[in-house]
């Protein structure tokens, strides 16, 4: 369960008067999407519908039930200039009152989310590592850490899952199907033993290491020495983060490897080949599976 998560179930202790707006439909273009939902309290709101015009009238009319001043169990909202909105599009929007049954249902389905999250299986915890962590944890994914060193691990923030091994390859087999690997150790010889555990499975949504064009060679040439195929390569991001920004800080790195993992799980819940980076020779990577 993440921070978020927690955040939620703060809210919904403290707050023992709560309307539950939810997205029910949309039509056209719309701030967010159907099922997204928000808790408005009389004085405090958790999440957001979209901000903007339609965020006001919807709680409005959530603190009009709340004071059983009128108010409407379901809107049909135009985002258009009638509300100072340009979207385009119409939602549909629904309240609820939290009584014990539907926060119990709330419950329910924020566990299911949970349960469902794509994982993130990041290999380090060194400065990218940490740097990916943090970013990684503000998004809708499941995070683990794996390290080796124990001192490294208590860097961490605590929204994340930490797993201390002395042998971090042999973790790969167990990672659950399309999930992500990202592999930031402190050690290159490291790197390419979780790099070919990761490589001989078919069912990742992505899989990227840090470093250079000299290390894709050399771990190209690690793998010929194994007496593997030099194709199975075609479906690592190395380095990870592209190099259309120049900027080898950590928390750089970080966020253009977060954006790359995001593009890579669309593409494997569609069904599509999945987006790899630029290669430092221009190339693109050709598509695995």
């Amino acid at each position: 369960m993440n921070f978020l998560q927690d955040s939620l179930e703060g809210f919904l202790a403290r707050e023992h008067r709560v309307v539950i707006v939810e997205v029910s439909a949309t039509k056209g273009s719309a701030p967010r999407d159907k099922g997204t939902f928000m808790l408005v309290a009389p004085t405090e709101i958790h999440g957001t519908i979209g901000g903007g015009q339609l965020e006001y009238v919807a709680i409005e009319n959530a603190r009009k039930l709340l004071a059983g001043a009128g108010g409407e169990a379901s809107l049909d909202i135009p985002l258009g200039p009638d509300i100072g909105q340009c979207c385009g599009g119409r939602v549909e929007l629904t309240f609820t009152m939290a009584d014990e049954a539907a926060r119990k249902a709330l419950d329910a389905r924020l566990k299911e989310e949970e349960r469902r999250k794509p994982q993130v299986w990041v290999f380090g915890a060194g400065h990218v590592g940490r740097a990916l962590a943090e970013a990684l944890t503000l998004l809708p994914l499941k995070v683990f850490v794996v390290e080796a060193r124990e001192s490294e691990l208590d860097q961490l923030t605590s929204e994340v899952h930490h797993r201390l091994d002395a042998m971090p390859e042999s973790l790969v087999a167990d990672i659950p199907p399309g999930s992500a690997v990202v592999i930031v150790t402190h050690d290159h010889a490291l790197d390419f033993l979780i790099g070919r555990e990761a490589l001989a499975r078919t069912d990742l949504a992505y899989i990227g290491m840090v470093g250079s064009k000299s290390k894709r060679g050399s771990f190209l040439h690690y793998l010929e020495e194994e007496g593997i195929e030099r194709a199975m390569a075609d479906r690592l991001v190395l380095p990870i983060g592209g190099t259309a920004v120049d900027d080898k800080r950590p928390e750089v790195i970080a966020a253009m490897t977060a954006a790359e993992v995001l593009l890579a799980f669309a593409a494997w819940r569609e069904g599509r080949p999945c987006l790899h980076s630029l290669l430092p020779s221009g190339e693109k990577v050709p598509a695995g599976g």
